[in-house]
């Protein structure tokens, strides 16, 4: 039982929990010691807390799952993992994780119960709703950020949050798109939404958050604030690697059926990985030079 627990957490959605560090990095913070530990402290109690979203989820999601060419295997779906088991351990996990939140600070604490009322709500109901359910994902991440910024008590850059809003709004409409793709006909059986969507709209809206993605990093390195910061404009030079994989995710969505699950089209595209890695190694010479 513990194999199929193990597997409905969904760990390599822990990536997205990778968001946490954002402050810490680009506050320049990224080499004092007792700070690391408190946002890896931050990043962890994350992961316990989406894993509880997810079992719970599953649990919810179960019926249409089952309709889903490949959520019909996971762990609840499959009957191979009972619903009350799930919830015992969404509880447990909960509960730890708001121990542990309390420990890392009061702003903290409330940022994580807002996550987690945001996504009890998107499984009952803001995934029903039409723009609404992708926006909601998307606010996800933006609490993930300040979440890392009140562990270590710095200040949230508005640009770095309204990049992360957009780039996630990308994200969750490439998902959406790929299952419409998927599931053809099906679409509307296993989410009740999807019936509101269609390829030529959702591909639209990438193409309108797309360019702004880009064209707010890129402002954010040119702010008056971000050199003032960083004292030159040498993060300008961070702006390639973006565009770069942004371009590649693209390119995988329309031509090699990607992009249903953002953290496995990472995980599995080395060209990708190669553009995160050459994106943090420029951000490092320019901020901690």
């Amino acid at each position: 039982m513990l194999i199929f627990l193990f597997k409905s957490m969904r760990p390599a959605q822990w990536l997205k929990n990778l968001f946490i560090f954002a402050g810490l990095i680009f506050a320049e913070k990224a080499a004092v010691s007792h700070l690391v530990w408190l946002s890896t402290q931050a990043f962890l109690a994350f992961c316990l807390l989406s894993s509880a979203v997810y079992l719970i989820n599953d649990v919810l999601d179960r019926e249409q799952d089952r309709k889903h060419p490949l959520k019909k295997d996971r762990p609840v779906a499959s009957g191979l993992l009972r619903p009350r088991d799930c919830i015992l351990a969404a509880a447990i996990f909960i509960i730890a994780s708001g121990l542990w939140a309390t420990h890392l600070g009061g702003r903290f604490t409330v940022i994580c119960s807002i996550y987690l009322v945001l996504n009890l709500l998107y499984s009952l109901k803001l995934k029903q709703l039409v723009i609404i359910d992708v926006m909601s994902i998307a606010l996800g991440f933006v609490l993930r950020v300040l979440a890392g910024t009140a562990v270590i008590a710095v200040e949230t850059s508005p640009w770095i949050l309204i990049c992360t809003f957009l780039l996630s709004l990308f994200l969750g409409f490439g998902k959406r798109r790929h299952e419409l793709l998927l599931l053809d006909n099906q679409a509307p059986a296993y989410r009740d939404v999807l019936v509101h969507y269609h390829p030529y709209f959702l591909d639209q809206m990438i193409s309108v958050v797309t360019p702004s993605t880009l064209i707010c990093y890129t402002l954010y390195t040119l702010s008056p604030d971000t050199v003032a910061h960083v004292g030159s404009r040498n993060l300008l030079y961070s702006v390639p690697f973006v565009m770069y994989g942004i371009f590649r995710y693209l390119y995988l969505m329309h031509r090699k059926s990607g992009g249903g699950d953002p953290a496995q089209v990472l995980l599995s595209d080395k060209w990708l990985i190669g553009a995160v890695f050459c994106w943090l190694a420029a951000v490092a010479a320019v901020l901690y030079q």
